[in-house]
């Protein structure tokens, strides 16, 4: 699972921030793995159609929303059905159109409203010239959802376990392997039989009939984060009817599961320098050192502190302790709107969420402080919670993707030994990444090994990626890039946040190489780097 920006759409910010307020929502959990199936019996396909209408989320108009029927297991595609909830924005000049971009926001999360959240943030010439089409995948949001049984108070109590599994204050995982029993096993007893059937790979299977039910022999893709494992299985599955594709913060393909999770930690590395400099040109409001230097340790001395010391304040959903310092400052780390003042708000969140904590620390917390953290905890919680869905389903579907694509290990005791080995190695995560989760204690094992990425032979994979990006780091771009040998070109960006397309000020030399791709076909002659 990636976990996304926390960022308020809350008119705040320029229509593209709220842009990529949306789509960083969408992602809010992260990046996984898959299975192949046996080969389907041989039947006659049933018709496939859509019928246009209003969306459930309210988007507004052009976006019109349809709602799919999808075999529950394609090894049985005549039997039980899910529903899978499908979006699109007709090509802004039909004169002009070459067919359809499938869009995915990452997570696994909703990616209903990716079509509406992507119009301003893609090139005028892109959607002149594609229909944007996108769905929320099995198991999410509108499309059949599962849920684990939790309530809202369970999902305060366990937030800091969620996304990133963070140990407690002294590094101990007991609390850590409590929730993940306790999850897996109440997953396993509200969710019946969907979870043998949550997997990336399932995802790609219902990409394609969507595919057929548009009435396209082809279609040209753009994902981000889990997105991209998900394009990238769609066109090993589905390789005769991929034209263009676009993957931006690129997972590795071959670190699944487990490994996949504890590349956060060398992302988070990855993307420090650039908060760092952000708190020295902001000393006076930060108040963590007037060098790099000075900043890290400072910043690190503060999460000791206080979780040696958590303060509980009136209102705030969760306890004021150094796992939650370093949770938001990952999250606020995915996007650079947080550290970027507008006039409605002249001090960036990030800077905010730094002096807020330290004021908690000396026992100096404002009213200001208070409201800012009552507020990021409420909407660590509301921004996964969706109208008639289960209030829990967001994160419990992520996690139920992540242990269907591929078996986490079982043992206790690796979990401890690694998580204390990347705690002492990586600090600013404190072993999080490394720790126990859901997966480790899931019922449901995954039905058969996952795909294999591997070049097909034939060039027509783009991969974008920031240098600094807190939750794929460069060198899982590069992981996939390897996967894909001659088949794909690699673009990395001298910027740090997750995702190039969905940056504040995206990098032109970028962009133009993502226009020229998919309005001429043009690729770069290899891989090349963006300053």
């Amino acid at each position: 699972m990636r976990s996304k920006n926390s960022s308020r759409s809350d008119g705040r910010y320029s229509r593209r921030a709220r842009a990529i307020a949306v789509v960083a929502a969408m992602g809010t959990l992260g990046v996984v793995a898959t299975t192949v199936l046996e080969p389907a019996k041989a039947t006659t396909p049933r018709p496939l159609a859509l019928k246009w209408g209003e969306c459930p989320t309210d988007a507004p108009a052009p976006q019109q929303c349809a709602t799919l029927e999808m075999p529950l297991d394609y090894r049985d595609p005549e039997g039980r059905t899910i529903k899978v909830e499908v979006s699109r924005i007709p090509a802004a000049k039909p004169e002009k159109r070459k067919g359809v971009l499938m869009l995915n926001g990452g997570g696994p999360g909703p990616s209903l409203d990716v079509p509406t959240a992507m119009g301003s943030l893609l090139p005028a010439d892109v959607r002149d010239s594609y229909d944007l089409v996108a769905f929320d995948p099995r198991g999410i949001g509108y499309s059949t959802p599962m849920n684990c049984g939790r309530d809202a108070d369970e999902l305060v109590r366990d937030e800091q376990m969620e996304v990133l599994s963070f140990p407690s204050g002294d590094g101990s995982i007991d609390g850590n392997v409590a929730y993940a029993k306790r999850m897996a096993k109440q997953c396993a007893d509200n969710s019946g039989n969907l979870l043998p059937h949550l997997t990336t790979a399932n995802v790609a299977r219902d990409m394609d009939r969507i595919r057929r039910a548009l009435g396209e022999r082809t279609v040209s893709y753009y994902g981000i984060s889990w997105g991209t494992y998900l394009g990238s299985l769609y066109r090993e599955l589905f390789p005769k009817t991929v034209d263009r594709m676009v993957i931006d913060s690129s997972v590795d393909p071959n670190e699944r599961g487990y490994d996949d999770f504890r590349t956060f930690s060398v992302a988070m590395e990855d993307r420090w320098p650039d908060l760092a400099r952000f708190a020295v040109a902001h000393k006076d409001t930060v108040r963590l050192g007037g060098t790099e230097r000075e900043v890290r340790q400072n910043y690190l001395a503060l999460a000791a502190k206080l979780d040696r010391e958590p303060v509980s304040l009136p209102g705030t959903k969760a306890p004021i302790n150094g796992n939650l310092v370093r949770f938001f400052t990952w999250q606020l780390a995915y996007n650079d709107t947080s550290m970027i003042a507008t006039k409605e708000s002249p001090v960036p969140q990030l800077a905010q969420l730094w002096q807020a904590a330290a004021d908690v620390a000396a026992d100096k917390a404002t009213d200001a402080d208070r409201t800012f953290l009552e507020g990021l905890t409420k909407d660590l919680i509301a921004r996964g919670t969706l109208p008639g869905v289960p209030q829990d389903n967001l994160l419990s579907a992520g996690w139920a993707i992540s242990c269907g694509d591929k078996a986490w290990p079982r043992d206790v005791e690796t979990y401890a030994r690694n998580t204390a080995v990347d705690r002492a190695k990586f600090p600013l995560t404190a072993g999080a990444p490394a720790n126990i989760a859901p997966c480790a204690a899931w019922a449901v094992k995954p039905i058969s090994p996952e795909p294999k990425v591997k070049p097909l032979g034939k060039r027509n994979v783009l991969i974008l990626q920031n240098r600094r990006d807190p939750a794929t780091p460069l060198s899982t771009a590069r992981g996939m890039r390897r996967a894909m040998g001659s088949d794909a070109v690699l673009v990395d960006v001298d910027a740090g946040g997750h995702g190039v397309l969905t940056h504040p000020e995206p990098n032109a030399c970028a962009v133009d190489a993502l226009d020229a791709f998919f309005t001429s076909g043009e690729l770069p002659a290899g891989d090349k780097s963006c300053k």
